[in-house]
């Protein structure tokens, strides 16, 4: 036996080759779990809101401290060294002190546009702060020192109503793609889904719910007057440990509140609550909308009961982690392909699985993803014996609709989850795991999506071969608001940004042919929600900035991103200005434009970055003078912007910069005048397509700026309010000068309420010298742009008109279905001409003719009634276009910057940085002087101003986005980076 059983021990030793220890393998083992997320672990199964780091929709990343009792602020930005996209270092956030309820524990965003951010502590206690002009300083809106101490006021689930619209107004969510290549190009399709509410009875506001666990529903409600108020109602009976609720999901559906609870029983509950705001209707009939005091009423419905903990054929019973849930996501009723397909609500819970230390098998940590349909069962008709029992049943009474949970099947994932995201109108979930991945499935089918390259049906940017940057171990994770990137919480308490990037080497080979075309059409689906819900989409922006190394990249994404969303660019017609400023998505093709051609704010703009620039500022100040010179009917009562002598010095300000531009234009204009080789290239058809490189060569964006309708118009708008200020100006000095005139000629009865305002005097003074002396004639400049409008629009109606000549009356339609098809081929003619000459392309070779004439003859009649000496000297350094070497070293040295509101020189303390490290502009300056903020998207400034009048106030507001729509940071005192 002794010999067979040292066979044996030699047999062990050489059958595989491994080492064998007291009779066993040595086998790689899991890796252990850290203990920072096991803490993380215990934190998301004590309690369903533990949720510490939350991005908002216009940018602002709120996360919570290492300690837990403060809050720290970031954002994304554009570095003003170079235009990288980079974290922001943390602000801390003074407003939010510590509290006795113990640490902050959970943090959600509102969809509103001015954001506003719930802060909740460990006992329930709710402070909500508005960020409604930088991302780095909120203002508060609720404190939680009213809030009472106690444990069963822990909130476990919290919601935000989304926003409605109009009163009576169907509202609906848009959806772009999938991306479908179809005869050589991709064709975007969309789908139009109804949106459900409730929703805040006042359109822009929304409404916090929280569930707390004792089972209490709370609805924190912004009142008419702005105050915030809250009415309660109670969802369970608390009578015992095992009736607390752990875990809550809140969800809009079809109108009502559909509620999941997870109770210390492990029950699962399913409640519908409706919401009646129970608005009183006015005595009077003149009594403004609006103005009438809230009184919400909730009431509640539950739904169906089932136990979260269902053992099923391949559920684990070895460790006690299995019975602990850590999330719970209530989904609602969605739409599948067809219209008619709804697909019902959904309560989605994980548990995640951590083996212990001392386990003799060598298993896996995993996720275990339960589901439940919330299914609806037909009512039934009872049966007609049933008459016998009683005279108030008859035949035809129907029992009331059944509602069942039914258990769908369970998914197990080798990994931790840590976070839960729905994106794509519900219809996506992704899961964020604790080593750093993130996984997208169906939410219908729940199969793993997006982990495959796909260039026929494109719908997000990882099917065409971008990828996270970095796997990097984390506790917590917060996506974006166009979800192609995330922040995360890393297991040192650090906070870190990874967004998707497209592996290459070199742009201008990876990219070419079809893998060109399906990034392109990627990123325009990718940007597409943020443009019609006006989110924030820097993270898109910092995707693409790689690609402009492709010389044609920026012009062949905003043409696609046009083309996608329809984008009205055609303003050749006559039309009213105001239609041209609110094409909001206008504006974000031309804010795309700006930043991909900003290089540094010390360095040369692109082509397309400085007629974007320029377009951008010149449409900013369009609206700042309309909005000061047309207060609403409902608040002329209340103010008066053009009797703050601050709204006034602004737009004295506004009013130079603008004649700058059209003396700049001018200078511009006469100067390819002066050109022998553009007069060659008007003069020689076969040289005329080569007039877009030749100003491109030289930086020129003067004659697209005139050329394409859009930016044309905006510098028709900016002549008329010119022209406008200056006839108000004159008024106004002319009416204090009469008053200063009485007031001495009486002065042995002076009149102390009679006397101008010296402020406000003199503020008038400045807009007159500002809007007169120029050294052009806005009313002849505007004619010269007229002009020219004019051919422009001839020169369409004679060249297109053969489109309408073209073939015959198609059969079975008749002259009008006839006449509608010419009039749209003619217009997506102008369109596609419009969009070319936008995107810095050749004008039509059939506007040779017209700008020859413009130039020998309007411009030369101009320029006669011009000095063009005086523009050739002139100083034009308030429009930051000169982009010589000599003219950007000076202002560098100088610390030069030009204030975006007020349009005046701002000298900073601080020495601008040389290199792209943060540390180069963290130097010490004048801490004294005036705060500013700074653009996260074309890093512009403006001094950080407040309004302590109702007029400025008003005005102001309109500055709350920067003129390229990017958001303010506020800078630091004494630093130059955000």
């Amino acid at each position: 036996m002794s010999g067979m059983d040292s066979a044996m021990a030699l047999d062990e030793v050489d059958l595989f080759g491994d080492p064998v220890i007291d009779g066993r393998l040595d086998l790689p083992t899991r890796p252990p779990l850290s203990k920072k997320l096991q803490q993380r672990l215990d934190e998301l199964r004590s309690r369903g809101c533990s949720q510490g780091i939350a991005w908002s929709r216009q940018g602002t990343i709120a996360s919570v401290s290492k300690d837990g009792w403060s809050l720290d602020l970031r954002f994304l930005r554009c570095h003003p060294d170079n235009g990288a996209w980079e974290l922001s270092g943390p602000t801390p956030c003074p407003t939010v002190s510590p509290t006795p309820g113990g640490p902050i524990c959970h943090l959600a965003w509102a969809p509103t546009s001015s954001p506003e951010l719930a802060v909740i502590d460990a006992v329930g206690r709710i402070t909500i702060l508005s960020f409604s002009i930088t991302l780095n300083r909120p203002y508060t809106v609720r404190r939680w020192d009213a809030d009472p101490v106690d444990d069963l006021q822990a909130v476990v689930g919290c919601y935000w109503l989304p926003l409605g619209m109009a009163p009576g107004r169907q509202q609906f969510h848009v959806m772009y793609g999938p991306a479908v290549w179809t005869q050589n190009e991709y064709k975007f399709e969309n789908s139009v889904n109804h949106a459900y509410g409730p929703w805040h009875p006042n359109m822009g506001k929304s409404a916090l719910l929280c569930i707390t666990t004792n089972g209490s529903l709370k609805l924190l409600f912004s009142q008419n007057s702005n105050r915030i108020e809250e009415t309660s109602l109670e969802l369970e009976s608390v009578t015992s440990s095992d009736d607390l609720i752990t875990h809550a999901s809140i969800c809009s559906d079809k109108n009502t509140l559909l509620i999941a609870l997870a109770t210390t029983s492990r029950q699962l509950k399913v409640v519908r609550v409706g919401v009646q705001w129970s608005t009183p209707q006015p005595a009077d009939k003149q009594t403004p909308p609006g103005s009438m005091p809230l009184s919400p009423h909730l009431k509640e419905k539950n739904v169906a009961v089932t136990s979260w903990f269902q053992h099923g054929p391949s559920d684990s019973t070895l460790d006690t982690s299995m019975a602990q849930l850590s999330h719970i996501e209530m989904l609602p009723s969605c739409l599948e392909g067809s219209p008619t397909t709804e697909v019902p609500p959904v309560v989605l819970t994980v548990r995640s699985h951590v083996p212990s230390d001392s386990s003799p098998f060598d298993q896996e940590h995993q996720s275990i993803i339960d589901r439940w349909e919330v299914l609806s069962e037909q009512p039934q008709t009872l049966h007609s014996a049933f008459e016998q029992l009683g005279s108030k049943i008859s035949a035809g009474s129907q029992l009331p609709t059944m509602t069942r949970l039914n258990k769908l099947e369970s998914i197990i994932i080798p990994k931790i989850i840590v976070s839960i995201h729905s994106m794509q109108l519900g219809k996506v979930i992704c899961f964020a795991f604790s080593d750093g991945t993130v996984q997208y499935r169906d939410r219908f089918t729940m199969h793993e999506i997006y982990n495959e390259h796909n260039l026929n049906s494109i719908m997000s940017l990882h099917q065409v071969g971008f990828q996270f940057m970095n796997d990097t171990p984390c506790l917590q994770v917060a996506f974006s608001p166009t979800n192609c990137s995330f922040v995360q919480i890393c297991e040192d308490g650090s906070v870190k940004w990874n967004r998707m990037y497209y592996p290459m080497d070199d742009v201008n080979t990876a990219l070419q042919g079809s893998h060109y075309n399906a990034m392109l059409a990627a990123l325009s689906v990718a940007i597409s929600p943020a443009a019609i819900q006006q989110t924030n989409l820097d993270d898109v922006l910092s995707i693409a900035r790689p690609f402009t190394q492709k010389s044609d990249f920026t012009y062949s994404w905003i043409r696609t991103i046009v083309n996608m969303l329809k984008i009205p660019v055609d303003y050749s017609e006559e039309s009213h200005h105001d239609q041209l400023v609110r094409n909001s998505h206008l504006q974000v093709c031309l804010s795309i434009l700006n930043h991909l051609g900003f290089h540094g704010e010390f360095q040369p703009r692109s082509f397309g970055g400085k007629f974007a620039m320029l377009a951008l500022n010149v449409r900013n100040i369009v609206i700042l003078i309309t909005i000061a010179n047309n207060t609403p009917v409902n608040l002329k009562e209340k103010l008066s912007p053009l009797d703050d002598p601050e709204v006034v010095e602004a737009l004295a300000g506004c009013a130079k910069w603008a004649v700058d531009l059209l003396s700049w234009l001018t200078d511009c204009i006469f100067n390819l005048l002066n050109q022998p080789t553009f007069l060659a290239m008007l003069g020689d058809a076969k040289r005329f397509p080569e007039i877009s490189s030749y100003l491109q060569s030289r930086g020129d964006v003067s004659l697209h700026l005139l050329l394409c309708s859009s930016t044309r118009g905006f510098l028709s708008a900016a002549c008329r309010r010119l022209t406008h200020l200056e006839s108000l100006s004159n008024r106004a000095t002319q009416f204090y000068e009469k008053q200063v005139a009485q007031s001495l000629r009486d002065s042995e009865h002076p009149n102390a309420s009679a006397r101008p305002t010296p402020a406000l005097y003199l503020a008038y003074v400045k807009m007159q010298r500002s809007a007169s002396s120029t050294l052009i004639k806005v009313q002849e400049f505007e004619k010269l742009v007229g002009s020219l409008s004019q051919e422009i629009r001839s020169n369409y109606q004679r060249t297109l008109a053969g489109l309408t000549s073209k073939g015959g009356r198609p059969q079975g339609q008749g002259n009008g279905q006839q006449g509608n098809a010419n009039d749209h081929l003619v217009k997506k003619a102008q369109a596609h001409c419009e969009l070319d000459m936008l995107l810095a392309g050749n004008p039509p070779p059939s506007f040779r003719d017209a700008l020859y004439k413009f130039f020998h003859n309007n411009v030369t009649a101009f320029r006669n009634q011009t000095n063009p000496s005086e523009l050739y000297f002139a100083n034009f350094s308030l429009l930051e276009v000169d982009d010589d070497s000599k003219s950007l070293a000076s202002r560098k040295a100088r610390g030069l910057y030009i204030d975006v509101f007020k349009r005046a020189a701002l000298i900073s303390s601080v020495k601008p940085g040389v290199g792209g490290d943060d540390s180069t502009n963290e130097l010490p300056g004048d801490e004294t002087g005036p705060q500013w903020r700074r653009c996260v998207r074309c890093a512009a400034v403006m001094e950080d101003v407040y309004g302590h009048r109702p007029g400025f106030t008003f005005v102001l507001a309109q500055q709350r986005k920067c003129s390229c729509g990017g958001n303010w940071g506020l800078l630091p005192k004494g630093s130059l980076l955000c």
